[in-house]
Protein backbone atom coordinates (compact mmCIF):
# COMPACT_ATOMS: atom_id res chain seq x y z
CA UNK A 1 0.00 0.00 0.00
CA UNK A 2 1.03 3.34 -0.99
CA UNK A 3 0.88 6.44 1.58
CA UNK A 4 0.60 10.08 1.55
CA UNK A 5 -0.38 13.37 3.39
CA UNK A 6 -3.99 14.56 3.72
CA UNK A 7 -3.82 17.51 2.04
CA UNK A 8 -1.34 19.94 3.94
CA UNK A 9 -1.66 18.01 7.25
CA UNK A 10 0.64 15.65 8.88
CA UNK A 11 -1.96 13.05 8.73
CA UNK A 12 -0.92 9.85 6.89
CA UNK A 13 -3.49 8.27 4.80
CA UNK A 14 -3.46 5.24 2.23
CA UNK A 15 -4.08 6.38 -1.44
CA UNK A 16 -7.09 4.88 -1.18
CA UNK A 17 -9.82 5.30 0.86
CA UNK A 18 -12.83 2.86 1.60
CA UNK A 19 -15.90 4.36 1.10
CA UNK A 20 -19.00 2.24 3.31
CA UNK A 21 -22.17 4.17 1.57
CA UNK A 22 -23.37 0.78 0.77
CA UNK A 23 -22.79 -0.64 4.06
CA UNK A 24 -26.20 -2.27 5.32
CA UNK A 25 -27.89 -1.22 2.33
CA UNK A 26 -26.66 -3.65 -0.26
CA UNK A 27 -24.34 -5.22 1.32
CA UNK A 28 -25.03 -6.75 4.56
CA UNK A 29 -22.55 -6.72 7.45
CA UNK A 30 -20.63 -10.01 6.97
CA UNK A 31 -19.96 -8.89 3.56
CA UNK A 32 -18.94 -5.34 4.74
CA UNK A 33 -16.63 -6.80 7.31
CA UNK A 34 -14.76 -9.11 4.79
CA UNK A 35 -14.47 -5.99 2.77
CA UNK A 36 -13.06 -3.96 5.95
CA UNK A 37 -10.67 -7.25 7.03
CA UNK A 38 -9.49 -7.40 3.59
CA UNK A 39 -8.58 -3.45 3.29
CA UNK A 40 -6.93 -3.25 6.38
CA UNK A 41 -5.05 -6.42 5.69
CA UNK A 42 -3.78 -4.70 2.40
CA UNK A 43 -2.81 -1.58 4.41
CA UNK A 44 -5.49 0.49 3.20
CA UNK A 45 -6.38 2.59 6.73
CA UNK A 46 -8.40 5.42 5.54
CA UNK A 47 -12.45 4.54 5.74
CA UNK A 48 -14.99 6.99 4.84
CA UNK A 49 -18.91 6.94 5.92
CA UNK A 50 -21.54 9.31 7.18
CA UNK A 51 -24.52 10.02 9.16
CA UNK A 52 -27.02 9.25 5.87
CA UNK A 53 -25.39 6.30 4.58
CA UNK A 54 -28.71 3.22 5.42
CA UNK A 55 -29.97 5.40 8.29
CA UNK A 56 -26.85 5.37 10.06
CA UNK A 57 -26.39 1.41 9.84
CA UNK A 58 -23.23 2.36 7.72
CA UNK A 59 -21.03 3.76 10.49
CA UNK A 60 -22.69 1.32 13.39
CA UNK A 61 -21.24 -1.92 10.98
CA UNK A 62 -17.93 0.21 11.16
CA UNK A 63 -18.05 0.73 14.78
CA UNK A 64 -18.99 -2.79 15.28
CA UNK A 65 -16.38 -3.58 13.28
CA UNK A 66 -13.81 -1.00 15.07
CA UNK A 67 -14.97 -2.68 18.58
CA UNK A 68 -13.71 -6.18 17.80
CA UNK A 69 -9.90 -5.26 18.23
CA UNK A 70 -9.07 -2.67 20.74
CA UNK A 71 -6.18 -2.35 18.79
CA UNK A 72 -7.59 -1.32 15.64
CA UNK A 73 -8.93 2.14 16.15
CA UNK A 74 -5.46 3.89 16.60
CA UNK A 75 -4.65 2.09 13.24
CA UNK A 76 -7.00 4.17 11.36
CA UNK A 77 -7.99 7.00 10.05
CA UNK A 78 -12.28 7.29 10.40
CA UNK A 79 -13.85 9.85 8.26
CA UNK A 80 -17.81 10.53 8.29
CA UNK A 81 -20.06 13.45 7.46
CA UNK A 82 -23.05 15.93 8.04
CA UNK A 83 -25.59 18.19 6.88
CA UNK A 84 -28.58 16.02 5.42
CA UNK A 85 -31.02 16.02 7.76
CA UNK A 86 -31.41 13.27 9.90
CA UNK A 87 -35.10 13.86 11.04
CA UNK A 88 -37.98 16.15 10.53
CA UNK A 89 -37.41 18.39 12.92
CA UNK A 90 -35.78 22.41 12.00
CA UNK A 91 -32.02 22.10 12.93
CA UNK A 92 -31.90 18.67 12.41
CA UNK A 93 -29.63 19.08 9.14
CA UNK A 94 -27.79 22.06 7.64
CA UNK A 95 -23.81 23.25 9.16
CA UNK A 96 -25.34 25.37 12.22
CA UNK A 97 -23.70 25.22 14.97
CA UNK A 98 -26.36 23.13 16.98
CA UNK A 99 -26.62 20.47 14.13
CA UNK A 100 -22.80 20.16 13.69
CA UNK A 101 -22.81 19.37 17.58
CA UNK A 102 -25.44 16.83 17.85
CA UNK A 103 -24.06 15.38 14.52
CA UNK A 104 -21.17 14.68 16.29
CA UNK A 105 -22.30 13.28 18.95
CA UNK A 106 -24.30 10.92 17.16
CA UNK A 107 -21.96 9.58 15.17
CA UNK A 108 -19.15 8.82 17.71
CA UNK A 109 -22.00 7.05 19.09
CA UNK A 110 -23.02 5.00 15.96
CA UNK A 111 -19.02 4.30 15.58
CA UNK A 112 -18.33 3.37 19.14
CA UNK A 113 -15.54 5.78 19.07
CA UNK A 114 -14.38 8.63 21.61
CA UNK A 115 -13.02 10.75 18.57
CA UNK A 116 -13.28 11.15 14.96
CA UNK A 117 -10.23 11.94 12.51
CA UNK A 118 -12.28 13.60 9.68
CA UNK A 119 -15.41 15.21 10.16
CA UNK A 120 -16.89 16.53 7.20
CA UNK A 121 -19.44 18.78 5.64
CA UNK A 122 -21.75 16.80 3.02
CA UNK A 123 -22.65 19.78 1.18
CA UNK A 124 -22.10 23.78 1.33
CA UNK A 125 -24.92 25.34 3.36
CA UNK A 126 -25.70 29.15 2.41
CA UNK A 127 -27.15 30.16 5.39
CA UNK A 128 -24.76 29.34 8.14
CA UNK A 129 -21.68 31.87 8.27
CA UNK A 130 -18.51 30.31 8.19
CA UNK A 131 -17.88 32.22 11.76
CA UNK A 132 -20.57 30.17 13.40
CA UNK A 133 -19.40 26.64 11.40
CA UNK A 134 -15.73 27.27 12.55
CA UNK A 135 -16.48 28.18 16.00
CA UNK A 136 -18.61 24.77 16.55
CA UNK A 137 -15.59 23.19 15.13
CA UNK A 138 -13.04 24.65 17.47
CA UNK A 139 -15.05 23.17 20.21
CA UNK A 140 -15.09 20.20 19.12
CA UNK A 141 -11.78 20.21 18.05
CA UNK A 142 -10.51 21.33 21.54
CA UNK A 143 -13.09 19.12 22.90
CA UNK A 144 -11.11 16.06 21.88
CA UNK A 145 -13.81 15.09 19.89
CA UNK A 146 -12.97 15.90 16.25
CA UNK A 147 -9.27 16.18 14.74
CA UNK A 148 -9.53 17.39 11.67
CA UNK A 149 -12.03 19.38 9.48
CA UNK A 150 -13.62 18.49 5.36
CA UNK A 151 -15.62 19.31 3.13
CA UNK A 152 -17.67 17.40 0.60
CA UNK A 153 -19.34 18.97 -2.59
CA UNK A 154 -17.94 22.39 -2.34
CA UNK A 155 -17.40 24.97 -5.37
CA UNK A 156 -13.66 26.26 -5.58
CA UNK A 157 -15.13 29.65 -4.42
CA UNK A 158 -16.36 27.81 -1.08
CA UNK A 159 -12.90 26.13 -0.08
CA UNK A 160 -11.72 29.68 -0.68
CA UNK A 161 -14.05 31.27 1.84
CA UNK A 162 -13.93 28.49 4.32
CA UNK A 163 -10.28 28.64 4.04
CA UNK A 164 -9.62 32.50 4.25
CA UNK A 165 -12.27 32.95 6.96
CA UNK A 166 -10.34 30.17 9.03
CA UNK A 167 -7.50 31.77 8.22
CA UNK A 168 -8.49 34.99 10.38
CA UNK A 169 -9.51 32.45 13.58
CA UNK A 170 -5.98 31.37 13.14
CA UNK A 171 -7.45 27.87 12.83
CA UNK A 172 -6.60 24.87 10.60
CA UNK A 173 -9.59 24.99 8.53
CA UNK A 174 -10.19 22.44 5.76
CA UNK A 175 -7.97 19.36 5.31
CA UNK A 176 -9.35 17.94 2.22
CA UNK A 177 -12.57 18.15 -0.21
CA UNK A 178 -14.27 15.21 -1.41
CA UNK A 179 -15.70 15.74 -5.00
CA UNK A 180 -16.97 13.74 -7.82
CA UNK A 181 -14.08 13.39 -10.11
CA UNK A 182 -13.12 10.56 -13.04
CA UNK A 183 -12.83 10.56 -16.44
CA UNK A 184 -16.18 11.29 -17.48
CA UNK A 185 -16.63 14.13 -14.72
CA UNK A 186 -14.11 16.31 -14.84
CA UNK A 187 -15.62 19.84 -14.20
CA UNK A 188 -13.68 20.01 -10.73
CA UNK A 189 -10.49 21.19 -12.60
CA UNK A 190 -12.05 24.47 -13.70
CA UNK A 191 -11.83 25.54 -9.80
CA UNK A 192 -12.11 22.95 -7.32
CA UNK A 193 -8.99 21.58 -8.52
CA UNK A 194 -6.96 24.73 -8.67
CA UNK A 195 -8.22 25.99 -5.12
CA UNK A 196 -6.92 22.89 -3.05
CA UNK A 197 -3.61 22.85 -4.55
CA UNK A 198 -3.61 26.73 -3.52
CA UNK A 199 -4.43 26.01 0.18
CA UNK A 200 -3.30 22.91 0.39
CA UNK A 201 -6.52 20.90 0.58
CA UNK A 202 -6.43 17.42 -0.34
CA UNK A 203 -8.71 15.86 -2.88
CA UNK A 204 -10.75 12.96 -2.04
CA UNK A 205 -12.31 12.10 -5.36
CA UNK A 206 -15.73 10.08 -4.98
CA UNK A 207 -17.44 7.94 -7.84
CA UNK A 208 -14.14 7.25 -9.41
CA UNK A 209 -15.47 4.50 -11.88
CA UNK A 210 -18.61 6.94 -12.87
CA UNK A 211 -20.89 4.31 -10.85
CA UNK A 212 -19.67 1.41 -13.03
CA UNK A 213 -19.20 2.85 -16.52
CA UNK A 214 -15.61 3.27 -16.39
CA UNK A 215 -15.50 -0.64 -15.14
CA UNK A 216 -16.27 -2.27 -18.46
CA UNK A 217 -19.78 -1.33 -18.59
CA UNK A 218 -19.64 -1.00 -22.50
CA UNK A 219 -18.43 -4.98 -22.68
CA UNK A 220 -21.06 -6.04 -20.00
CA UNK A 221 -24.05 -4.48 -21.94
CA UNK A 222 -22.62 -6.38 -24.96
CA UNK A 223 -23.10 -9.16 -22.94
CA UNK A 224 -26.41 -7.81 -21.98
CA UNK A 225 -25.62 -7.87 -18.31
CA UNK A 226 -27.18 -5.37 -15.89
CA UNK A 227 -24.01 -5.08 -14.14
CA UNK A 228 -24.66 -3.62 -10.53
CA UNK A 229 -27.99 -1.19 -11.13
CA UNK A 230 -30.70 -2.85 -8.05
CA UNK A 231 -33.45 -1.15 -9.72
CA UNK A 232 -35.09 -1.23 -12.70
CA UNK A 233 -34.84 3.01 -12.65
CA UNK A 234 -31.42 3.19 -12.27
CA UNK A 235 -31.00 0.06 -14.92
CA UNK A 236 -32.70 2.40 -17.35
CA UNK A 237 -31.18 5.43 -16.31
CA UNK A 238 -27.33 3.78 -16.54
CA UNK A 239 -28.27 1.77 -19.83
CA UNK A 240 -29.00 5.42 -21.53
CA UNK A 241 -25.72 6.77 -20.24
CA UNK A 242 -23.65 3.69 -21.53
CA UNK A 243 -25.46 4.36 -25.05
CA UNK A 244 -24.73 8.21 -24.72
CA UNK A 245 -20.84 7.61 -23.88
CA UNK A 246 -20.58 3.98 -25.88
CA UNK A 247 -17.85 4.62 -28.36
CA UNK A 248 -15.48 5.91 -26.69
CA UNK A 249 -16.26 3.48 -23.66
CA UNK A 250 -15.28 0.78 -26.65
CA UNK A 251 -12.33 2.46 -27.09
CA UNK A 252 -11.27 2.75 -23.72
CA UNK A 253 -12.01 -0.63 -22.69
CA UNK A 254 -9.48 -1.47 -25.83
CA UNK A 255 -7.14 0.66 -24.39
CA UNK A 256 -6.95 -0.74 -20.97
CA UNK A 257 -6.85 -4.53 -22.93
CA UNK A 258 -3.42 -2.87 -24.85
CA UNK A 259 -2.05 -1.68 -21.79
CA UNK A 260 -3.07 -5.25 -20.63
CA UNK A 261 -4.69 -4.02 -17.32
CA UNK A 262 -8.56 -3.88 -16.83
CA UNK A 263 -11.15 -0.89 -17.11
CA UNK A 264 -11.37 -0.27 -13.68
CA UNK A 265 -7.46 -0.33 -12.75
CA UNK A 266 -6.80 2.41 -15.47
CA UNK A 267 -9.59 4.71 -13.98
CA UNK A 268 -8.24 4.68 -10.78
CA UNK A 269 -4.50 4.76 -11.70
CA UNK A 270 -5.59 7.92 -13.90
CA UNK A 271 -7.29 9.38 -10.88
CA UNK A 272 -3.73 8.74 -8.74
CA UNK A 273 -1.71 10.90 -11.39
CA UNK A 274 -3.90 13.61 -10.86
CA UNK A 275 -2.54 16.97 -9.18
CA UNK A 276 -4.19 17.45 -5.89
CA UNK A 277 -5.78 13.89 -5.39
CA UNK A 278 -5.23 12.41 -2.36
CA UNK A 279 -7.10 8.93 -1.91
CA UNK A 280 -9.94 8.35 -4.10
CA UNK A 281 -12.64 6.74 -2.29
CA UNK A 282 -13.88 3.08 -3.66
CA UNK A 283 -17.09 2.39 -3.10
CA UNK A 284 -16.94 -1.37 -3.16
CA UNK A 285 -20.21 -3.56 -3.25
CA UNK A 286 -18.10 -6.51 -2.91
CA UNK A 287 -15.08 -7.95 -2.11
CA UNK A 288 -14.33 -8.46 -5.57
CA UNK A 289 -14.72 -4.61 -6.33
CA UNK A 290 -12.23 -3.93 -3.98
CA UNK A 291 -9.35 -6.27 -4.68
CA UNK A 292 -9.95 -5.66 -8.54
CA UNK A 293 -8.81 -2.23 -7.42
CA UNK A 294 -5.13 -2.77 -5.77
CA UNK A 295 -3.67 -3.04 -9.46
CA UNK A 296 -3.73 0.79 -9.83
CA UNK A 297 -1.42 1.25 -6.95
CA UNK A 298 1.17 -0.38 -9.47
CA UNK A 299 0.44 0.85 -12.34
CA UNK A 300 2.07 3.75 -13.74
CA UNK A 301 0.80 5.90 -16.92
CA UNK A 302 3.10 6.94 -19.37
CA UNK A 303 2.59 10.53 -21.01
CA UNK A 304 1.17 9.17 -24.68
CA UNK A 305 -1.85 7.03 -22.71
CA UNK A 306 -2.51 10.12 -20.08
CA UNK A 307 -2.73 11.86 -23.48
CA UNK A 308 -5.11 9.11 -24.87
CA UNK A 309 -6.77 9.14 -22.10
CA UNK A 310 -7.77 13.43 -22.41
CA UNK A 311 -8.62 12.63 -26.30
CA UNK A 312 -11.40 9.80 -25.25
CA UNK A 313 -12.24 12.21 -21.98
CA UNK A 314 -11.48 15.85 -22.27
CA UNK A 315 -11.66 17.56 -19.42
CA UNK A 316 -12.93 21.32 -19.60
CA UNK A 317 -9.74 22.57 -20.51
CA UNK A 318 -7.41 22.89 -17.81
CA UNK A 319 -7.90 26.01 -15.05
CA UNK A 320 -10.08 28.58 -15.27
CA UNK A 321 -10.02 31.34 -16.73
CA UNK A 322 -7.88 29.77 -19.20
CA UNK A 323 -10.14 26.76 -20.03
CA UNK A 324 -12.76 29.40 -20.83
CA UNK A 325 -11.27 32.73 -22.36
CA UNK A 326 -7.97 34.29 -23.91
CA UNK A 327 -4.47 33.17 -22.05
CA UNK A 328 -0.99 34.78 -21.75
Amino acid sequence: MEYTHLGRTGLTVSRFAVGTMNFGWQTDEAASVEILDDALEHGVNFFDTADIYAGGESERILGRWLAQDPDRRDRVVVATKAYNPTGSWPNSGGLSAKHLRKAAEDSLRRMQTDHIDLFQFHHVDRTAPWDEIWEACERLVRDGKVLYVGSSNFAGWHLAAAQESARARHFLGLASEQSLYNLLERTVELEVLPAAQHYGIGLLPWSPLAGGLLAGAAAKAGEGRRGDSSTLLEHDARTARIQDNLTRLQDYEALAAELDTTPTVLALAWLLHQPAVTAPVLGPRTLEQLTSSYPALELSLEDKTLQRLDELFPGPGGPAPEAYTWST
